[in-house]
């Protein structure tokens, strides 16, 4: 069955439908006229997470455009916003932000990206604990916004966002972060391998799991930093999302990093044309801030990847004391480079 993309009572016709989504708007109405109503409305959910809100009109179905009015009218949990990771994919590249504040960043980033995309569909999500994305973005086609409650922790604010790509390519991103060129086909060319877990323009390595230094040059690293992480989708799914109890984003991206080396796959430093400007997150935290919630995040990685030598490039150290006990670890200093 077929419809038109004319909006009932409208005089004109809406916008033009991509081709999936009308393919999933006819499935729907192929579902309703045998009383399949339980995928009819199934299909209607996924016609309406990539954007288009379907009706049934005389001889088919109307199609239009999610309109600022259908946007979300209140903040939810994180863990109430529903995946769309098992869809197929209707973009190109997903990208990620989680907004803490700080949205004329955000807006800086976007539009970078945007100018230089090349003909790639890019898909546009921003994870909002602050209430304010929904009136700067909500009304937008080309960002999604996801609006959670005011005491999401960082990961589960970025996590909640993931689960809404809707690419092969994803990029959690920080929003100090902003393209000055063409930073798609060098991650395009870098994950085409698929031993590649995660890249992206910063990393550190460490010889001892306490002290983690930058890398200078392209190549493996121990773990990619979270200003830009980009990987595969499915190995987002394969590897599951970052680990909840990192409330403040620090180490968050070293813990996930592992976990991707953990599942066998490689972690890299990829040269990407970017500038780097202030970590907002880092600069509003006090210095007292910064080391509680610091060490607390760490802490939390040590516990589970003190022992994974197998994990770093450089291998168990020389001198290592695996008689080490748990409170001395957690007593001896850490370094990690400043703002990541």
């Amino acid at each position: 069955m077929t419809g038109s993309p004319e909006r009932p009572g409208d005089a004109g016709p809406a916008p033009n439908p991509p081709d999936d989504v009308r393919r999933l708007a006819e499935q729907r109405a192929d579902a309703r006229a045998t009383k399949d109503f339980a995928n009819a409305d199934a299909l209607r959910d996924e016609i309406a997470d990539r954007g288009w809100v379907v009706t049934d009109a005389q001889g088919g179905f109307a199609l239009r455009p999610v309109e600022r009015d259908d946007a979300a009218t209140h903040a939810v949990a994180a863990s109430d916003v529903p995946s769309v990771l098992d869809r197929e994919p209707s973009y190109d590249v997903a990208i990620h932000w989680v907004c803490e504040g700080w949205l004329d960043d955000i807006d800086r980033a976007i539009d970078a990206f945007a100018a230089n995309a090349g003909s790639r569909r890019l898909q546009f999500v921003v994870a909002d604990t602050t209430g304010e994305a929904v009136g700067r973005w909500g009304a937008r086609d080309d960002v999604e916004v996801v609006w959670l409650q005011d005491e999401t922790g960082w990961a589960s604010a970025r996590n909640a966002g993931l689960s809404r790509s809707l690419a092969p390519i994803v990029l959690a991103v920080d929003a100090s972060i902003e393209s000055t060129g063409d930073v798609f086909s060098p991650i395009e060319t870098a994950l085409k391998d698929p031993t590649a877990g995660v890249v992206g323009p910063f990393g550190i390595v460490t010889h001892d799991l306490r002290e983690f230094d930058e890398v200078p040059d392209e190549g493996p690293c121990d773990a990619v930093e979270g200003y830009l992480m980009a990987f595969r989708r499915e190995v987002l799914t394969d590897v599951g999302g970052f680990d909840e109890k990192f409330r403040w984003y620090r180490t968050a991206d070293i813990e996930w990093s592992f976990r991707v080396k953990e599942a066998g796959l490689g972690c890299s430093v990829v040269p990407l044309p970017v500038t780097k400007h202030e970590h907002r997150a880092w600069a509003a935290a006090s210095d007292k801030q910064r080391t509680s919630w610091s060490k607390r995040n760490f802490y939390r990685f040590l516990d589970r990847y003190r022992d994974r030598w197998d994990l770093v490039l450089s291998g168990e150290p020389e001198h290592h004391d695996h008689d080490d006990d748990h409170e001395h670890q957690h007593e001896r200093p850490v370094t990690l480079p400043e703002g990541r």
